[in-house]
């Protein structure tokens, strides 16, 4: 039987880029692409879910689609 996870949406790339926060303090944009894959796993699970989804891992819907667009991703 498959162990259901318990962990929110999109932890394991908030860690990811948490984790490299720590590692380049003095230089977080070398951190930028942990950030968009946790950015585009939010707005997935807002896809997913019709924008109800809830994830201690992710920022508002709008904040996402707003970095999203900002960054050149296709948000529709």
């Amino acid at each position: 039987m498959k162990k259901e996870s318990t962990d929110p949406p999109c932890q394991a790339q908030a860690c990811a880029l948490q984790s490299c926060l720590n590692k380049n303090t003095y230089s977080p944009e070398k951190c930028d692409e942990h950030l968009r894959k946790l950015y585009k796993c939010c707005w997935s699970m807002y896809k997913e879910t019709d924008g109800s989804g809830e994830s201690t891992a992710c920022p508002m819907p709008n904040v996402v689609r707003r970095w999203l667009k900002s960054h050149g991703e296709n948000t529709d």
